[in-house]
């Protein structure tokens, strides 16, 4: 009498080659899918009919230096209050709500940047903020 179990082989699957095929389909199925779109469909982009820059009342820039410039103007750092003020004035004779637009360069004082906004916002007006 034989009373040893049979050993029975244990089924397994190979999981290796399967990357490989999903790659495959991967790359396929992208390639395939930029290749044509059927549904797509040509459209305009909308373009703007004003000007932003018109918008830009006073410019406040500021160098990596932290020098002051209204405009074009330099602008000793003492005198950029009254300077600011002054231009505000002078440009709510010709706009209602006038916008202080600050360029500054990253390498310039953040607390030089604030300073013109808190004088802004003290003066009512429009801010905005570029630093390049």
């Amino acid at each position: 009498m034989n009373i040893r179990r049979k050993l029975r082989a244990h089924t397994e699957v190979h999981t290796g080659p399967l990357n490989d095929i999903l790659f495959i389909l991967l790359l396929f199925f992208l390639i395939a899918s930029t290749l044509a779109n059927p549904n797509l469909k040509k459209v305009n982009n909308p373009r703007g009919t004003k000007d932003t820059k018109a918008k830009q009342t006073i410019v406040v820039s500021i160098d990596k230096d932290n020098n002051f410039f209204i405009g074009t103007k330099k602008v000793e750092s003492n005198m950029l209050d009254s300077l600011l003020k002054y231009s505000v004035d002078e440009a709510r004779k010709k706009v209602d709500t006038p916008s202080v637009i600050v360029n500054a360069d990253t390498a310039s004082s953040y607390g030089e940047v604030f300073r013109v906004l808190n004088l802004a916002e003290k003066l009512k007006v429009k801010k905005a903020v570029n630093i390049k």
